[in-house]
Parts: structure tokens; sequence; C-alpha cells
């Protein structure tokens, strides 16, 4: 029996299902047993594809989420004494229970402030020559969010612009890719115009937010940093026995195209939303809208309201703001009960 279903869900894309691609890919991995560990067919179609999508003989591994993806990779692009240089409002820094530091056995982040999320050369540099002793651990890899924590991407002169200064004091560079498929569609670029053709060594690209039930790729264009990647997959419990069920719907996304076209969808429903808050007197955009998330500064007695109606968001990037984020599967006629619901709301304060 099929529940009957009215969400308000639009504090994460996390809370949306599995989109009709991957779950029809995954089905029919269910229809036959395979071999256990990765090494199934749909896990070698799934790597092949994606050396296809980057066109570059890259390394791929699977692995359940974001906060293992990025953790393990960082922990692979340096050593226990090295830094990572990542924005102030960085995943890996507020969002991951100490995560990077655990599996890089105590990696330190260090971290910058920069306009719209984004890292800037300056910012690295200054973090850089800070100090040069012993005593200070030493930086090794910058981290960049694409899109970044409050819906902003990066574009290909200010990705090169910090591979610039990557290659200046020998760092590598990381990308937390958990939209990297709205930045994708957001600047109209392809996967390898964003990652190795700038200068990005590792890449780890979500689709738990893209449609996918759970799974994350970590791919590396830097291929000596992924020496015995898969062995750290195995010791922090990341290797799937029935690793087809992770691969397959990726296979989903990237065979028929939906890993953009889901994006596209997420985006335009952000800038739908975003342009109609941008009409009401008493509602700011506290950020461009270029992915799919939308932050808007509200009263606090609107936020209530919204909550008491049943709408989950977050607030957790400033004052007053309120973070909706928009799916594969988000319509308009939800947004538009949102619309009405914030327009009422803030008729009463």
């Amino acid at each position: 029996m099929t529940p009957h279903c009215s969400p308000r869900f639009l504090a994460s894309d996390n809370t949306s299902g599995i989109c009709p691609e991957a779950l029809d890919y995954l089905l029919e991995a269910n229809a036959c047993d395979d071999l256990a560990y990765g090494n199934d067919s749909w896990t070698q179609r799934a790597t092949d594809r994606f050396r296809r999508l980057f066109d570059y003989d890259c390394e791929v591994f699977f692995v359940f989420n974001g906060t293992a993806a990025n953790s393990l990779t960082l922990a692979a692009m340096g050593q226990s004494y090295h830094s990572v240089i990542c924005h102030e409002l960085a995943h890996i820094e507020t969002d991951e229970c100490g995560g990077p530091e655990f599996f890089s056995n105590g990696a330190k982040l260090l971290t910058s402030a920069g306009e719209h999320g984004k890292l800037n050369a300056e910012g690295i540099e200054r973090l850089v020559t800070r100090r040069s002793d012993i005593h200070y651990p030493k930086p090794k890899i910058v981290s960049i969010t694409q899109a970044t924590e409050v819906g902003t991407v990066y574009d290909r002169e200010e990705l090169l612009a910090i591979r610039t200064v990557a290659d200046k004091y020998d760092l590598r560079v990381h990308m937390d890719g958990a939209r990297f498929a709205n930045a994708c569609a957001s600047l109209e670029a392809s996967p390898a115009e964003l990652t190795w053709q700038v200068g990005v060594d590792a890449l780890c690209f979500s689709g738990t937010k893209n449609g996918l039930p759970m799974g994350e790729a970590v791919v590396f264009f830097n291929r000596e940093l992924a020496e015995d990647f898969d062995y750290r997959c195995k010791q922090a419990g990341q290797l799937a026995s029935k690793m087809r069920f992770i691969a397959a719907p990726w296979l989903g996304l990237l065979e028929t195209g939906a890993w953009l076209s889901n994006a596209k969808h997420a985006n335009a429903m952000a800038r739908y939303l975003a342009d109609a808050l941008r009409s009401l007197p008493g509602a700011e955009l506290m950020f461009p809208t270029q992915a799919n998330s939308v932050f808007v500064q509200l009263p606090p007695p609107v936020l209530a309201q919204l909550r008491e109606r049943g709408w989950t968001f977050y607030t957790f990037i400033g004052a007053g703001g309120a973070r909706f984020v928009c799916a594969w599967n988000t319509t308009t006629d939800l947004l538009d009960t949102l619309l009405a619901d914030i327009r009422q709301a803030l008729e009463t304060v």
C-alpha cells in the first residue's frame, strides 16, 4: 500500500526519493545474483562510464556517504602533520564531526573567510604564508566545495586562480562535489572543464543529493593519490559487499543523462523560488541563487509560522536566514504553496 505523501520538506535535497532512472537500474541489478565487493559487472560499467563522462583515465571508488568520501580522500592526499585549507563554512569544517581529522590521524583544518562562501587565492596564500616553522601544520591541500554551502558556484577563472596559487606552494586541490552536478548545470560546463582541466586532483561526486538512494563516487584525477585507496575504504567500513546496489543507480544517472537533467530541474526550481521571493516585501535574499539552494532573510515570527505549518528548513547560516533546497522532484506547486504561506505570514508581522 502506497502511503499518501504531502511532504513540506525543503531543508535538503537529501529528503527526496530515488529518481526513476536510478530505481530502474537498481531493480535491474537485483534481478540476478552477481559477484561481491565491487567485482560485479555493474561496478565495472559504472567506473568505465565515469571515465567517459570526464574524458579522463581516472580512478573511481564508491562509498556510502559524503563524510566518508571527503574524509578518506583528504586522508589520502596528505599526512597527519599536514593541514587542509578550506572556507570557514565548508562542510568538512562545520558538519562532519571531525571526520577529516580522524581519518587523517590528525591533519588540521585551516579556515578562511571569503565572499559568497568561496575561497579565493589571496585567502589561501595568507594561510600558507602565515608561518613556515616546524610547529605549524604544513599546508598541503586546498578543499573547495562546488557548489558552495551557500548555493554559489566557482567559475573556471576562479578555479584556475586557485590552481595557480596551489602550484606556487605545492598544494593539492580537493573538490567536495556534494552538488557538483548542479554546478555543471549552472555554469553550462562539462565535468572535465570544472575538474581536471582546471587542476583538481580529486573530486567527491555526490549521487545522494541528485536522485540516488545512497552512494558517492570518489574520483582521482591524480592517480598517484589513489594508491591503496581501496584498503582505506575497507578499513573505514566503506566497502559494500553488494557494491552493485551503489554502482547500478549511478549507472542509471550516467547512461541516461539524468545526473544533469535532475540538476537542471533542481536549479530551475530554486530560481523560480528566488525570483518570487525577490518580489515579496519583508523577504531579502542573502546570496545569489546559482545552484539549487535559496537563502532568504525572513522575520523570526514568519519562520516560526512556517514551521508550525509543517515546512522543514535550516537556519544555521545568518540570524533569521532560512535555507530552502530544491531537488530533482521539486514542483512549482510545492513552491507556490510555500510562497503563499510566506505571504500570509508576512502580512501578520
